[in-house]
């Protein structure tokens, strides 16, 4: 158990194998302005890795979220992480003519790490022919969540409530979208319909299968609307989706973003611990890796005396 006595962490992850995490790896990208750059952790053992490409949030980099890059590498992912435009290390000015259209790069810069993965494969000492590219999957936070939405089959709906483009990636075969926005228009604050309108998603057509981890005191600046704005991709949906709710959560979930980070409101070690189990066993699931260790994580949380969240599925 952990330190709070969560039985969820009992769920057998099996031991942790040593990681190698390579950064640069620079994949060139025309018309992006400068090129992509991407951390890559990947286990130094084991064949048939599959892949999570993660999507940081706002002013974020790829050295973010080591408690859950760390974690997924040394139990057989590769994870690789790319630093979008608007990560604090770039320090993009806001007059930038690339600006108001970021939320378009950033779902661009997940598609070009899936379009270069051999680059990204021969840039890792020993990891060339390990991937298994037909286990894929799509995770990020915040707006990393919106981002990685997107390739899910999330659109943004126009002015007048119309999806937009299609930005969905078939390569992509499920998802961990953490404090993920919920719906626009009357849901957001004035400040952010007239700076964020990209933030009006539809959900209708997100159908892989994905967990939506939200935390029940998340209250976000950007939404009129309580902690159950960032539950909306979980209800409104196509079904095969689970719901991790988090209790006492706040944006950071406990710390995700990274280790004793600053922007941390509600650091808790144990929800992490959580997090980084739940979210494996389930992409384990999802991806079609092993079929008992979701089900075990879900019956031993619903069994914990104190549990730190709840689970559902629909």
């Amino acid at each position: 158990m952990n330190e709070a006595g969560v039985a969820t962490t009992d769920v057998a992850v099996g031991a942790a194998t040593p990681v190698i995490s390579v950064k640069p790896v620079v994949l060139s990208a025309p018309g992006r302005g400068e090129d992509l750059r991407v951390r890559v952790s990947a286990p130094t053992a084991g064949r048939d890795l599959p892949v999570i490409v993660f999507s940081h949030g706002f002013g974020e980099s790829s050295d973010g979220y080591a408690p859950l890059a760390d974690f997924w590498a040394a139990h057989g992912f590769v994870v690789i992480q790319p630093t979008h435009l608007d990560s604090r290390r770039l320090n993009l000015p806001p007059d930038d003519p690339r600006t108001p259209l970021i939320w378009r790069f950033r779902v661009e810069d997940l598609k070009r790490v899936l379009d270069r993965l051999e680059v990204v494969e021969a840039s890792v000492p020993g990891l060339g022919g390990r991937l298994d590219r037909s286990r894929v999957a799509a995770a990020g936070h915040s707006w990393g969540a919106q981002t990685a939405s997107m390739l899910l089959g999330a659109k943004v709906l126009d002015p007048e409530g119309e999806p937009g483009e299609d930005m969905s990636d078939s390569r992509i075969k499920a998802g961990v979208l953490l404090a993920l926005p919920g719906t626009g228009g009357a849901d957001l604050t004035p400040f952010a319909a007239e700076h964020f309108p990209f933030m009006n998603p539809s959900f209708a057509d997100m159908t892989p299968p994905a967990l939506v981890v939200a935390g029940d005191r998340d209250q976000s600046l950007l939404s009129v609307r309580g902690p159950d704005w960032f539950t909306d991709a979980y209800f409104l949906s196509p079904g095969g989706k689970s719901l991790l709710t988090l209790f006492g959560a706040e944006h950071s979930l406990g710390g995700i973003s990274g280790y004793n980070v600053t922007e941390t409101t509600d650091e808790n070690p144990a929800r992490v611990a959580l997090i980084q189990r739940l979210t494996w066993a389930y992409l384990r699931y999802a991806l079609g890796v092993d079929d008992s260790g979701w089900p075990a994580a879900r019956a031993a949380l619903a069994e914990a005396g104190d549990p730190l969240g709840r689970i559902e599925s629909r």
